[in-house]
């Protein structure tokens, strides 16, 4: 009978204990998967798209992508060392946002590239690509995998500015045409702006003259203003 009450005891005991264990073990979300790529890290904007909820996925990072930005930090190249450190920076963020589940995953693929593998991997899990990278998006249309692109979410909320709308704007470069300047709104958006090839590294004020849309983006063409 001692024996019997010592087996029923362990029983239960064995029984408890896998069921408070099935309830700390995190349950799968069976929500698509969205493969982030090193552009839309360094970008740094997924951060904010993820805190407000809008991601219907789970943010899956590739070792084989945190390798990559952690060579590019190291590197000699100053901007992109400070822009590849910036991204790691948001992976850590990313891992503490409770609106969206970020996993860090290292699955082993056939292939030494990073956009191939995460192509393999998205194609295969019938998942997406998050990017800002321009090739990488054409590669995955061609796979017929679906590419979301910051860019096009940033354009589709932005505020549309009008033409004859002025605002401050830095010139950074030249343009490709004789005389023209080359500067950018908050968003990234590439604003060429008329006889400014003499004003960079100035904050000019500038008049929008024209809206242009290309495969890769929104170009603004505009003029200086007068005094």
């Amino acid at each position: 009978m001692e024996l019997f009450i010592l087996l029923l005891a362990l029983g239960i005991f064995a029984e408890t204990n896998y069921l408070i264990f099935a309830k700390r073990k995190p349950a799968k979300s069976g929500r698509r998967k969205i493969y982030v790529d090193t552009s839309a890290l360094i970008d740094g904007r997924i951060l904010n798209v993820a805190r407000s909820g809008f991601i219907d996925g789970d943010l899956i990072i590739m070792k084989d992508v945190l390798l990559e930005l952690q060579l590019l930090a190291d590197g000699k190249d100053a901007e992109k060392r400070n822009r590849a450190r910036a991204g790691l920076d948001v992976v850590a963020e990313l891992e503490r946002v409770v609106n969206v589940n970020t996993e860090i995953v290292d699955e082993k693929v056939d292939s030494k590239k990073v956009d191939e593998i995460l192509l393999k991997l998205a194609k295969e899990n019938k998942g997406a690509i998050l990017t800002i990278d321009y090739n990488l998006i054409k590669v995955a249309e061609a796979e017929k995998i679906e590419a979301l692109n910051i860019n096009n979410l940033a354009l589709a909320v932005r505020s549309e500015f009008l033409p004859g709308e002025k605002m401050d704007i830095k010139i950074l470069e030249k343009g490709s045409n004789h005389g023209q300047g080359v500067g950018h709104l908050p968003d990234g958006t590439m604003v060429v702006v008329d006889r400014a090839s003499g004003k960079i590294g100035q904050t000019v004020k500038v008049e929008f003259v024209r809206f242009h849309e290309t495969p890769a983006g929104k170009m603004i063409f505009a003029r200086l203003t007068k005094k």
